[in-house]
């Protein structure tokens, strides 16, 4: 019995053509990419504040880096205000 097609076999092929990937790797990185963009706003500020909190930003610089990074996600967010970010990230 055949396997059933992978998803994104239209882009796996893309990418063995025009990469030095091969199928296999091509997946590996698609299915990498895919679990990166699949975060939802919440876990995405949460991840990302953290990152950033050890990197020594203050909370206004944070919040402001990450109301300039979310609307530049896989599926954008809608705009979130200093507040509401805080509220995702402290509860």
């Amino acid at each position: 019995m055949p396997s059933s097609p992978h998803p994104h076999e239209d882009l796996l092929a893309h990418l063995a053509r025009t990469s030095p990937l091969g199928p296999r790797e091509a997946a590996r990185v698609v299915a990498e990419v895919l679990a990166y963009f699949s975060e939802t706003t919440e876990e995405y500020v949460r991840r990302r504040h953290g990152e950033l909190q050890a990197r020594g930003l203050t909370n206004e610089r944070i919040f402001a880096r990450l109301a300039e990074e979310l609307p530049a996600r896989r599926v954008a967010a809608p705009e979130l205000s200093a507040r509401q970010l805080r509220r995702i990230v402290y509860g």
